[in-house]
């Protein structure tokens, strides 16, 4: 479900032209309920808010909701450059660098993405709540989307609860990857030895990570991989499991050949909570994995394999 007609935002109200159908119906009310339910996807919690504080309104022939009204970020703005991949009125991505959480714990007092994002916010006049929709580990590159508002996302919310956001990344691990392995189906849970620490158990929550296609090498390859869930360090956990835990990832066995573990999302593919429309954002490689990568290929003809950087 999905609205693809015109629509524009006008202050906090979004203003929406249902059409000559809607309007001709002896109870437009009741019509533009059924309507922002059921044809738009509107979720019902949202729309009784919306109707108890009178946050639906007709304007002629065009439907106005009190979809962007003025909220605190709900964290302490902090300015540091950020990389904006995708924006509109709904949704913002952006691209996590390496060494940074995307929200803050109870214990540190470090900048995270959630901070830079609500320091965007208010340097470009935008007064939401910051509402990240998924996360990345602290050490991994990659787009995080936002939802700019309530309605995109309880949509976005629900999105990520039916598999409906796609997540592909790039990983690069150590030893030869056999071409046979493509999915990895394999439960995760805590490990009760190590806080920080997920191992594959028979008694975790269910995992499954796709190997879509690789690049192998002597010593290492590379692997193109979509989640199909999300799971605390899903993709590490799993790699290593299956013998091949990912360069630098020194918490699940990695060789120290790289400072983090070598992992970068590639790509987000979403629906957009309004338009239904299909949106893939691209995140380009950070320097540090190319140039790992290049050290990876060089080392085939001078036989230089993976030599720790100075």
């Amino acid at each position: 479900m999905s609205y693809g007609g015109n629509w524009s935002k006008r202050g906090e109200w979004l203003e929406m032209t249902p059409g000559k159908a809607l309007l001709s119906q002896p109870d437009r009310n009741e019509a533009a309920a059924k309507w922002l339910m059921e044809t738009v996807g509107m979720p019902e919690k949202l729309y009784r808010k919306l109707h108890h504080e009178q946050g639906i309104q007709w304007r002629g022939d065009r439907l106005r909701l009190v979809l962007f009204p003025y909220r605190d970020y709900g964290i302490e703005p902090r300015w540091q450059e950020l990389d904006v991949l995708y924006e509109d009125d709904f949704c913002l991505v952006v691209n996590k660098p390496a060494g940074m959480a995307v929200h803050p714990d109870n214990e540190s007092r470090e900048t995270t993405l959630n901070h830079v994002v609500a320091a965007y916010y208010e340097a470009e006049g935008i007064h939401t709540a910051v509402r990240h929709i998924h996360r990345l580990d602290k050490d991994t590159t990659g787009p995080v989307l936002y939802a700019k508002n309530e309605y995109a996302q309880l949509k976005l919310d629900e999105d990520m609860r039916e598999k409906k956001i796609v997540r592909m990344y790039a990983a690069i691990v150590q030893g030869r990857v056999s071409q046979d392995l493509r999915r990895i189906d394999l439960p995760i849970g805590k490990d009760r030895y190590h806080a920080s620490r997920r191992r594959v158990s028979l008694t975790g929550q269910a995992a499954i990570t796709h190997i879509l296609s690789s690049e192998v090498y002597p010593k290492a390859s590379l692997l193109h991989i979509r989640l199909e869930t999300g799971r605390t360090h899903q993709i590490r956990v799993h790699l290593s499991h299956m013998g091949h835990p990912l360069l630098g990832d020194s918490l699940y066995g990695g060789p120290g050949v790289f400072p983090r573990q070598a992992l970068h999302g590639e790509r987000l593919l979403f629906i957009h909570p309004l338009s239904g429309e299909r949106i893939e954002v691209n995140a380009p490689w950070p320097q540090d994995m190319m140039e790992l990568r290049e050290r990876i290929i060089e080392a085939l003809t001078d036989k230089k394999y993976l030599q720790n950087p100075e």
